[in-house]
């Protein structure tokens, strides 16, 4: 079994690359540090560094033990926190989701944090590759996608569905292809991928999205539909994010014949320690999620 005290001693001399610098950070003597790194490559029978006077590197068992031993003194920590700490209404939660989804959520979830003010809602928009990684390096405690991950260390449940829609200006009443055409497209980081799954079962014309003039281009989720209402395009986004624009009288939301659906996937990290909190607010999520459909 690995020492702990010494596996911290061995990860802060890896982090800080100075075995001076390492004793002072731990409150150590120089010494002191060589004999714990020394004890730690005797009882795992294995040389971790290759000492070069005052410096030294990694050796392929020590860039192993280094990477394990992150994720081992990490976990090792969260252990601690819940044994010490696990109040469902005191503490940290951090959350994930794309920025559709989000403009619904995190309002009515710092509604929650109001009513108790230890609990701490750390809220993050982010598109899914994004979403997935930090779920990965457990930077994250709930996360909601709209595309099923593949990596077999994070569970996910379909949780509801996000309906996509195609905005104009309240000006346009109807829709069909050549309005469309007339008006041009206002693209967003998601903008060809939904485009391209909406306007495929809708139009036979439709090919692909350089079919339509640019008429603009916005990365912020809030102000994707500002130039839409000014009449300068048409988009197609979540329906979540078409009714949390703040001009919705100078919008019009089409629902095309054929309905398509984003399915909305709520994931978590396997290796991660479910606290109380995380339990409590993943099931206000899934309530939430339940009542905005």
């Amino acid at each position: 079994m690995i020492n702990l005290v010494w596996l911290k001693t061995f990860c802060s001399l890896v982090d800080i690359n100075h075995f001076t610098k390492t004793a002072d950070k731990l409150f150590m003597t120089q010494s002191g540090v060589s004999q714990q790194i020394k004890k730690l490559e005797q009882s795992l029978d294995t040389q971790l560094l290759i000492r070069e006077g005052k410096s030294f590197s990694l050796t392929d068992a020590g860039m192993k033990l280094y990477q394990q031993g992150q994720s081992l003194l990490k976990s090792s920590e969260e252990i601690t926190t819940l044994i010490k700490q696990d109040d469902p209404l005191i503490g940290t939660v951090k959350i994930m989701t794309p920025g559709s989804v989000g403009l619904k959520l995190y309002p009515q979830l710092l509604d929650i944090q109001m009513q108790h003010p230890k609990l701490i809602i750390d809220y993050r928009f982010a598109p899914n590759a994004s979403i997935e990684q930090d779920l990965l390096d457990r930077k994250v405690d709930i996360a909601l996608v709209t595309e099923q991950p593949k990596n077999a260390s994070l569970t996910s449940i379909g949780v509801g569905i996000e309906p996509l829609v195609l905005i104009t200006s309240h000006q346009i009443k109807a829709i069909n292809w050549q309005t469309l055409i007339d008006l041009g497209f206002v693209n967003h980081p998601d903008g060809e991928y939904h485009t391209q799954q909406l306007l495929n079962k809708n139009f036979p014309e439709f090919e692909h999205i350089n079919q339509f003039k640019q008429a603009g281009f916005s990365n912020q989720i809030s102000l994707i539909l500002e130039p839409i209402s000014r009449g300068l395009g048409f988009t197609v986004l979540p329906l979540h994010a078409a009714n949390a624009f703040n001009k919705q009288n100078q919008i019009n939301i089409h629902y095309l014949s054929k309905e398509v659906n984003e399915t909305l996937y709520l994931c978590q990290n396997r290796l991660s320690l479910e606290t109380s909190r995380t339990s409590f607010i993943k099931s206000r999520i899934l309530n939430l999620i339940r009542l905005s459909r």
